[in-house]
């Protein structure tokens, strides 16, 4: 599993995942007629990879020369001074293969470099993703939203992860 930087020309596969990653993970959660219309539009991802907003970092796992996954982290939306891990996603067919293990270290990593803690939000109702979470050592800390989408009230909560310890120098 190689674990790079991303490019303008990963933005279709990027978004391919993202649809994909959607339409399995949150069928329970969202109507699946509008998660199955969700369009594949690479365009946005595209300009995010060519002209990245400032401190964002977005990375994809390779396997065999194909992207089987990506993450993208930067600076909090929430909290000052904290880094923030915005999106990780795997490819349904690679689920429990390490890509998502992988991305994450790496995506820490990056994220390491900036800041000594960071945040994620994760949908209440993903049972995988939260355990995947927690077994990497990030703990909900309380916080909460809910936003609407397709007509479903979907709760949120935040997770939190300390990045560098205090003599880490960060």
């Amino acid at each position: 599993m190689a674990v790079r930087t991303a490019t303008g020309d990963d933005a279709l596969a990027i978004e391919t995942i993202r649809v994909r990653g959607w339409q399995v993970a949150y069928r329970h959660v969202f109507p699946a007629e509008e998660l199955d219309r969700q369009p594949v539009d690479e365009s946005r991802w595209r300009a995010r990879l060519l002209s990245p907003p400032p401190g964002w970092t977005t990375l994809v796992a390779e396997r065999e020369g194909r992207v089987v996954g990506f993450a993208s982290v930067g600076p909090s939306r929430d909290e000052r001074a904290l880094g923030e891990l915005y999106a990780i996603y795997v490819d349904p067919d690679e689920w429990s293969t390490g890509a998502g293990r992988d991305l994450l270290e790496r995506a820490e990593a990056v994220l390491r470099r900036a800041y000594a803690e960071a945040l994620l939000w994760v949908l209440e109702e993903n049972p995988r993703a939260r355990r995947f979470y927690e077994r990497a050592g990030w703990w909900p800390d309380g916080a909460r939203k809910a936003e609407d989408r397709w007509g479903v009230r979907a709760p949120e909560v935040r997770y939190r992860k300390r990045l560098a310890s205090d003599t880490d120098g960060v």
